[in-house]
């Protein structure tokens, strides 16, 4: 396995960042994750320009956009597989123990990792934590992870891939690394970004693709909409057929069966969406 850090390709067990690099330390740095298709990052030009929106809204440098392609395109083709995980990781680099960022130049990661097909359908829960929609980092794809890793740990607790989130409203937000959609009397709904969610890059070409609505949306509406679907890189359109203890039987149901058919294709007619 090749990786790039800082400037070119390593071996994996050659490829190390410092262990002052405050992406460690205290969690400053930004990543985006894009599903790889033979080769071929989908949706790149999005992951990168939404990679830029974070690092400015942390205070990091400008990454150089033209530099992390290169180091994408470089590792997939060093790492050849027909469905990959890419991740690409930009942090505040070398710096003092604590909050205050050093003087030393970000630090660049990008690797490649195998993916599998997701399931047709999948079960999720919601959590008793919530997301700060007015928070510092809210609407920021940032490396501080701890919320998501221990609320992920209580879904699969309890048989679920994804834990759900309200905001400190009480509104409906998103997954630990999805955005949730949910359909109420045929018609597709989602979120809005004031929610503190993520700008996902699969919700907003759903949201192209199928007209979903965003709608400020009350955390009970999982336990009456008709159909519920996370969307995500590596998920793109998946039905949920359990929400906490709610049975889901008929998932996925049209909608959401629609919904992934035309995600499908029109993801297959353009690789860079």
């Amino acid at each position: 396995m090749q990786i790039w850090v800082n400037g070119g390709l390593r071996p994996a067990d050659e490829a190390r960042v410092s262990v002052f690099d405050h992406g460690l330390t205290v969690g400053d740095g930004v990543f985006e994750t894009a599903k790889a298709v033979s080769g071929r990052a989908f949706a790149l030009t999005r992951h990168l320009d939404r990679l830029a929106r974070s690092a400015r809204g942390l205070g990091l440098p400008e990454p150089d956009l033209d530099e992390v392609r290169a180091a994408c395109d470089a590792v997939l083709a060093a790492n050849p597989m027909e469905l990959g995980r890419l991740r690409i990781t930009f942090t505040g680099g070398l710096s003092p123990l604590g909050s205050d960022r050093g003087d030393a130049s970000a630090t660049l990661v990008v690797a490649l990792g195998e993916a599998q097909r997701p399931a047709g359908s999948s079960a999720a829960i919601t959590v008793p934590w919530v997301r700060n929609e007015r928070g510092a980092l809210s609407g920021l794809k940032t490396t501080s992870y701890g919320e998501n890793v221990v609320a992920l740990a209580k879904a699969h607790e309890q048989d679920a891939s994804e834990a759900l989130f309200a905001n400190t409203a009480g509104r409906l937000c998103e997954g630990t690394g999805s955005n949730v959609f949910v359909v109420v009397d045929g018609e597709l709904h989602t979120p809005p970004l004031a929610s503190g969610c993520l700008a996902g890059i699969t919700r907003a070409l759903t949201i192209e693709w199928t007209g979903a609505r965003e709608t400020d949306l009350p955390m009970d509406v999982l336990r009456t909409a008709d159909e519920v679907f996370l969307t995500s890189s590596l998920r793109d359109v998946q039905a949920l057929h359990r929400v906490d203890d709610r049975d889901l039987t008929s998932a996925p149901g049209p909608v959401t069966a629609k919904a992934l058919r035309l995600f499908q294709e029109r993801a297959a007619d353009d690789i860079d969406p």
